[in-house]
């Protein structure tokens, strides 16, 4: 007789990845402009990045394997989307999870603008649409940091804190538990933690030292771009941070990361580092791409490796044209998560769905060929052979993943 076993499990991939593990890569991995990236892998073990607003209301791409992307849409549609810089532009964004939902920081501005500019808060469920806008959290005028732009959220021994700044210091302060709010909003006690060189701050804790990555020089100029990618480190998050000479950051010194090649130019801003099933380490920046120019700061893939005295580095010092790509365990098991009102459940080898939604489903072997797909469904009843499979349900308010063994 067959048992039947039925557990609930998000997988770190998704369909795509399950089916094709290809172990190589090439640079670009998004060839259109996706200015200034932030991901996140989400509750539905996919990862998610989201950007500058090149495409209006700031693009969404989602990938299982950091380097396969599609466009999902924008964090915000015309009538959702910040107002509170007039004509300004979301740049910047910053994704987290916080307290059971998505949080993104986002920077709202002009060209210019850097005394009205500032630091907004978006709020979701899900990552991969309606997010609610929850107005400012602060402007350069109001916060008393000149250029108040490129947001990083990191949460450290019970502190919930944000880093901020471009080009006029970059600066600390703490928020509440739910990350929405100024700790202290009538004496936030911002904290200076580098100089006037660096902007798109990134945090990093390992082991002893958190990590201040950076950009410095030129963004925006095309091929004539001198943005960089640099680091120095502290072991304390409020710092010094200083370089591998141990020279101060707040006198802008920094140790360099990713510089700029023959075929890629302007390489910074970056996003989180993600570490994979290997436990190797990668991170996502921006570029100008020399052969195709016109498709403006496109998105680059590097691992980052650790050297002898734990400093971070990319091989060569700049973005590889074609690399070993990450690798991710279509088997590996992530947080649980479940909809409520979904009902999935076996019986003499056979699969029974019912829900008062419509939805996608699909269900896969374990070695990622697919049996059968269903859309636009709210019930679906097919027979399986024993074994093991995985029956992923994509429904309007959520996205899971069940392992069922018969």
């Amino acid at each position: 007789m067959n048992k039947f076993l039925i557990y609930t499990v998000l997988c770190f991939i998704s369909c795509t990845s399950v089916l094709s593990q290809g172990r190589g890569y090439t640079n670009p991995v998004i060839a259109k402009s996706t200015p200034d990236p932030t991901i996140i892998k989400a509750q539905d073990g996919s990862f998610y990045l989201y950007a500058t607003e090149d495409i209006r209301n700031a693009p969404i791409y989602k990938s299982d394997d950091l380097v396969n992307w599609t466009f999902q849409g924008t964090v915000f549609t015309n009538s959702t989307r910040p107002t509170f810089e007039p004509n300004g532009g979301i740049w910047a964004p910053d994704i987290n999870y916080i307290d059971g939902q998505y949080v993104m920081y986002y920077s709202m501005s002009v060209w210019g603008g850097e005394q009205t500019c500032g630091i907004g808060i978006a709020t979701a469920r899900n990552p991969f649409n309606n997010f609610r806008d929850r107005g400012k959290l602060f402007r350069s005028n109001e916060i008393g940091v000149q250029n108040s732009i490129d947001p990083c959220y990191i949460e450290d021994d019970g502190k919930h804190y944000l880093f901020w700044g471009s080009f006029r210091g970059i600066y600390c302060v703490e928020l509440t538990s739910d990350g929405l709010e100024l700790k202290n909003p009538d004496n936030p006690g911002k904290i200076q933690v580098a100089g006037t060189a660096f902007e798109a701050t990134y945090i990093h804790k390992r082991g002893d030292y958190y990590y201040l990555f950076a950009s410095i020089g030129s963004c925006c100029n095309g091929l004539n771009s001198t943005y960089r990618l640099v680091v120095g480190r502290s072991q304390s998050i409020l710092g010094p941070y200083v370089n591998k000479a141990g020279n101060s950051m707040m006198s802008n010194n920094y140790t360099p990361v990713v510089n700029n090649s023959t075929r890629f130019k302007g390489t910074g801003h970056c996003s989180e580092i993600v570490q994979d099933d290997r436990g190797n380490d990668w991170i996502l920046y921006h570029g100008w791409d020399a052969e195709n120019e016109k498709n403006g700061r496109t998105v680059l893939l590097s691992q980052v490796k650790w050297d002898s005295n734990d400093w971070p580095y990319v091989d060569g010092g700049v973005p590889a044209i074609n690399s070993t790509k990450p690798y991710f365990n279509p088997t590996s098991v992530n947080n649980v998560s479940d909809n409520s009102n979904t009902i999935l459940f076996g019986k003499n080898n056979t699969v029974f769905f019912d829900s008062l939604e419509s939805a996608s489903v699909n269900i896969f072997r374990m070695d990622g060929s697919i049996v059968k797909g269903f859309r636009n469904t709210s019930k679906f009843e097919v027979n399986l052979d024993s074994g093991v499979y995985i029956v992923r349900v994509d429904s309007p308010t959520d996205t899971f993943l069940r392992k069922i063994i018969f």
